[in-house]
Formats: structure tokens, sequence, C-alpha cells
């Protein structure tokens, strides 16, 4: 018996008016998800806990079955494995996003308007690593884009260890009991870096960081990929937002050791890839996604396809809906989740056997068109397979409906995981 686990990406919702009082996934058609819902075992779970809203890696972390306050140390340090940079303990590394700085301190927007290509992040890439130096403490970095608007910054002091006991420049998300959590009130102003204790350490961290981004503001202010971008209208890319400090490498135990198994992570994005291999799992970074659905999915079935004989456990991590959440486009959203089940289950259901596949879908967190960031609100989940016995009672798999099944209510995402092996093992 093998596990194909799902988990699609900011799915979760709560109802909208303008959808009949309906979340997205309680409109989309699904026929796929709603017949594994139908004959499996279905609950709601809260992907970390009650009361977190939980950044995609905290929650990809607990729904691998490690306990994000123990094992988390930062989005920074699974961002920069995942863009495949070599950190060592006492290196900083951070997730960060270029962004449209207008007047004083404004933040235009958090994300360029989503219209920066990866080529042109690349250059302005380029032109930080060549031409900006830290010169407040002896010190190197590193700035990689990694996709669109995303990057991560690793910065090697070369004299004593540095500490990522410091705030994030980002004003979108902050730290609790060590973890990344999404704000529900905004200033969209950037913010300064402070340290969080009073060590040298993370002196010396917060004014690295506030120098790298005074100094590539600078610098990408007046690039011509920027000066090219401001002439068509859009939105310069002209500074970076930090967040999700890490200065340790986690010490996740081996995922394949721990349940005698061996794990495959197909992944949309660099930081599930980088969780994936420091689990100690083979990582496989998809394509990015090209505007079309179908064609998408298609590149995501034959993958999974390609490695089902040599594995036992498959998490396959998709993007979709994320995006159209914090845009607060709900009827995007809720036909993104439709082609996902019309064009990833579909096909890949004609090409397995429930008798010899466990799937399980589910989704990191939610991301409600009404809050455009991410919310602790508890999320769907099915358990599927021609050895599970379901309760009947869910006639679609939605928030809704799931809330009836067998499942119940998982009060912990890190449970899960361990819930499935046993499965698999009877």
């Amino acid at each position: 018996m093998k596990i194909i686990y799902v988990a699609i990406d900011g799915m979760g919702d709560l109802p909208i008016k303008s959808l009949d009082n309906k979340t997205p996934l309680e409109a989309a058609e699904t026929p796929n998800m709603d017949s594994l819902a139908k004959t499996g075992k279905t609950g709601l779970m809260y992907t970390v806990e009650k009361g977190v809203a939980p950044e995609s890696d905290v929650a990809v972390i607990s729904l691998l079955g490690y306990d994000p306050f123990k094992y988390s140390t930062g989005r920074g340090v699974i961002e920069a494995a995942g863009a495949g940079l070599k950190m060592k303990d006492g290196d900083l590394a951070l997730r960060c996003n270029f962004a449209t700085l207008g007047e004083g301190k404004n933040i235009i927007d958090r994300r360029v308007a989503r219209t920066l290509s990866t080529e042109e992040a690349t250059e302005l890439s380029k032109a930080v690593n060549n031409r900006v130096k830290l010169e407040s403490y002896p010190s190197t970095f590193e700035f990689r884009n990694t996709l669109g608007h995303r990057a991560v910054l690793l910065i090697k002091s070369k004299a004593k260890p540095l500490s990522s006991h410091i705030t994030n420049s980002d004003p979108a998300y902050t730290i609790v009991n060590g973890i990344g959590v999404a704000k529900a009130e905004v200033e969209m102003v950037l913010q300064t870096c402070e340290p969080t204790d009073k060590t040298e350490a993370a002196k010396v961290s917060a004014a690295l960081v506030n120098e790298f981004i005074e100094k590539s503001h600078a610098l990408w202010e007046n690039h011509p990929i920027n000066l090219k971008r401001a002439a068509m209208g859009k939105l310069k890319a002209n500074v970076v937002l930090t967040r999700d400090a890490g200065h340790l490498l986690p010490k996740f135990f081996n995922i394949n050791e721990r349940y005698h198994v061996k794990f495959a992570c197909l992944a949309d994005m660099h930081a599930e890839r980088g969780i994936a291999q420091l689990a100690g799992m083979d990582s496989f970074l998809l394509p990015p996604p090209s505007g079309n659905l179908q064609r998408d999915c298609d590149v995501r079935v034959k993958a999974l396809l390609d490695v089902l004989p040599k594995y036992d456990c498959f998490y396959i991590h998709l993007k979709g809906p994320d995006e159209p959440g914090h845009d607060g486009n709900c009827t995007l959203k809720t036909q993104i989740i439709a082609a996902i089940d019309k064009y990833f289950f579909g096909p890949l259901l004609k090409h397995i056997s429930l008798e010899d596949n466990l799937i399980c879908i589910t989704t990191d967190h939610a991301t409600p068109c009404s809050l455009k960031v991410h919310s602790d609100i508890p999320v769907p989940v099915i358990i599927s397979g021609d050895k599970i016995v379901g309760t009947g009672k869910a006639v679609k798999f939605c928030e809704r409906e799931c809330a009836k099944g067998s499942l119940g209510m998982i009060e912990r995402g890190c449970e899960l995981m361990p819930k499935l092996m046993e499965l698999i093992k009877k």
C-alpha cells in the first residue's frame, strides 16, 4: 500500500456571499474529490493548532509530522535549502520578497503586483550580488531569487555567528513562539529590523539586514530593469522585504527511517522542496506554472506516475488557490480548485488503483478571500482508499461536509502523518 498525500496550497476558505454563502471549495465542481470523500474518511484539521495562522513552511513542517514549535528554525533556512544555498549553523538566512516602495517607507505592493518575471528578478539579483558590499560588520552575502517576486538572502559572518533573534522588515508577518505567523491587520510600511534580545549577535544581524535593504533599494531604484518597468506603467521592484530569519539548521528526524518507508516529494515551490530535503526525502521541484492549468496538471500527473514505482509514499504540494485567496478573487479561486480536480485528480484516478494506494487530500492553511491573508480556521481532510471505510456522511469535499466525517477535528496538523502511517501498516 502506497500513500499519495496531496496538499493544495491555501485551498481553505470561509463562506462568501457572492458564492451563495459557499466557500470556493464548496462552490467548485469537484466530482473526483467528491467521490473520494463519499467513500473515505473525512474531517477538519487545524494545520498547526487553533489560534495559529501559519505560513506555508510552518504548516508543511506540521503536515509532515513534525511539531513546528519544536522543529521549525525559520522559513529563511527552509528557503535557503530549497534554493540550493549552502548554509551552516551561525549563518543568517531570510525569506525575501521583491516589493515596491513609494514615498518615505510606504509600501505600494508587497509582491510588485505579481508582475515581476523570474528573468527580471534574476537581473536585479545579479546586480545586487555584484555591486553591494556589507560594511557594518565583516561579512559576505548571497541573494538568490527563486520564482517571480520570491527570493532568499543568506548572510555569512567572517567572525562570530549571527543570530535570527531579529524582527521582520516585512510588515505582513510576525514571529510568535519562534514561528512565522501572518498578521490580520497590516500597516503597509517598511519596518526597521530590530534585535529581539540584547546579544551582540542579534544587534549585528539586524544592522546587516538593514544595511542590505538600504543599499539594495538605492541600487534598484534606477536600475535599467525598473526604469523600463516604470516606462511601461508597471511597478518598480525597488526594495526587498525580509522575514522569518533563521540561524540554525532544523534537526528533523529522518522521515524514511522513522516510518520505515521510502518517501518522495513533488513540490511547486522551493520552500516545500527545502523541507522535504531536510526531512530526508528525495525531492523534485516541478516546473513553474505556465498559465495553462490543464498543461500544468498534466505535467504534475506525469511526474508522479513516473516515480510511482520507485517509492512508497509521496507528498505533492500544489500551489494553485493560494494566490487568488490573497488577491480576494473568489471566482478565480473556485475555478482553479475545479481545474485541479478535473485535470490532476481526474487523470490520476484513471491511472492508479485505490486497492494499492491510499490518497490523502488537504491544504496547508486557509487563505480566505475576505481576509486576503492566511487564517487559523480548520481545513478539510480526506483519507480514501478501498480499505478505508468512512461514515458516508460527506457527500462533497468541502469544509461544511467534512465537518460531519469520522475523523472529527484534528487539533494539530502534526498528528495527521502518524495516522496515515498507521493506516498503511494495517
